[in-house]
């Protein structure tokens, strides 16, 4: 199934995604939903900052640090604030931000830090670290396994295609298909697969999909220095250098992938945030058994995560937060242009969202799933399901 990386106990959680989507709910799943995402996120807030901090020191040496972020204006704002350079494309990017800021997605929440430099002209922005949103995850959680549904709906159906080809005795190429034949046997082989759904048979045969990105950090580095700081992260302690994806077009970088070993003893010294604790209280938790609880969730994970390094430009950087490829505008564009958007589909969008909503919500108990892969629902069911987990009222006066 799928695995978030940057997470620990990650076989855990994928095996608990796996039994949903079949319907095979346990009651302890309540209790492990709430440790699987609080205190994954809660590991992640504490070993991502001190390594980013460790990354950027092979950046720079005189001395930099990090402020709190809690929406994109911040991140916006700092890029655009103390500008390193200019040219006819950077001093329009600016001028479009600056005459209209409204229109550049500011309000969109970010959990993160922006690391800053003291320079000649005052703070300058040298890059950021964040922590992917619940909802961001359980949305790219939702698509992954869509796509596979997809590919594998869409495999079936060329098997039935072949089929048909063989009986005639033409190769696939040759084979002149209507449309509506097409889209029966798509629908067929969907039906084949929510079949297997039922009847608890595997339905993905493909490679493990993973997350890389859950624990993200993007560094400011000007073309001519990119190769001697991969040197560098590369040689990084407690920490290997797996995956080097260069992106070219419209915007371009290097994403890197980290494997990194974070010093777990460290780590987990400190007790938890009062944030920690009211979360885990809501689900049953005393306040004097969070810490320990959180330690030994620790300890008995794996010992490495993935981290993302994103490298780019300080005009790169810009494209990327106000510029042609605004990450929130690709956000909207992944939404539009996704492939399979069926029942099916919406089904695993729910199923994902109720998964991480559940642990963001006071229940303590979980009960029946509250949707199966192969029924059909209107949107207007999920609605009032998501309302009912946080307790709120429907807007129909009933007498």
């Amino acid at each position: 199934m799928i695995e978030i990386t940057s997470y620990l106990h990650r076989e855990e959680f994928k095996n608990l995604i796996r039994r949903w989507m079949y319907h095979q709910a346990r009651p302890t799943d309540a209790d492990d939903i709430n440790r699987l995402v609080h205190f994954n996120n809660a590991f992640v807030s504490r070993y991502l900052p001190a390594f980013a901090e460790r990354l950027f020191a092979q950046l720079h040496t005189q001395p930099f640090y990090g402020r709190r972020s809690r929406r994109k204006a911040d991140l916006k704002d700092a890029i655009v604030i103390n500008c390193p350079e200019h040219n006819a494309r950077i001093d329009q990017m600016l001028i479009d931000y600056r005459t209209d800021p409204g229109l550049f997605y500011r309000e969109t929440p970010f959990h993160g830090m922006l690391y800053f430099r003291q320079g000649p002209d005052g703070p300058a922005i040298i890059g950021s670290s964040r922590i992917k949103r619940v909802r961001r995850l359980a949305e790219k959680t939702a698509r992954r396994i869509i796509d596979a549904v997809f590919e594998s709906i869409r495999g079936r159906a060329d098997r039935l295609a072949q089929d048909r080809a063989a009986k005639v005795g033409v190769p696939v190429s040759a084979l002149i298909t209507p449309p509506d034949q097409m889209v029966e046997e798509f629908q067929r082989a969907e039906s084949r697969l929510l079949e297997d759904l039922k009847l608890d048979r595997p339905i993905l045969r493909q490679k493990q999909m993973v997350i890389q990105d859950v624990a993200g950090i993007k560094v400011l580095v000007e073309d001519q220095g990119r190769d001697a700081f991969l040197e560098k992260a590369a040689r990084l302690e407690s920490c290997e250098l797996i995956e080097v994806e260069p992106h070219s077009g419209a915007y371009n970088a290097v994403n890197l992938i980290l494997r990194h070993r974070p010093d777990k003893a460290a780590l987990i010294a400190a007790p938890p945030s009062s944030r920690l604790i009211g979360l885990m209280k809501l689900h049953g938790l005393a306040p004097e058994q969070v810490h320990e609880h959180f330690r030994q969730f620790v300890l008995q994970g794996e010992e490495h995560v993935h981290i993302e390094v994103i490298v780019c430009n300080y005009q790169e950087m810009l494209e990327s937060e106000i510029g042609r490829c605004m990450h929130e505008d690709r956000i909207i564009q992944q939404r539009l242009t996704q492939q399979y958007n069926g029942q099916l589909a919406r089904n695993i969008e729910f199923l994902i969202a109720y998964l991480f909503a559940f642990a963001a919500s006071d229940r303590k108990e979980l009960g029946e799933l509250p949707i199966r892969l192969w029924d059909r629902y209107l949107p207007d069911y999920f609605d009032e399901v998501l309302m009912g987990l946080y307790d709120m009222p429907r807007l129909e006066v009933m007498e």
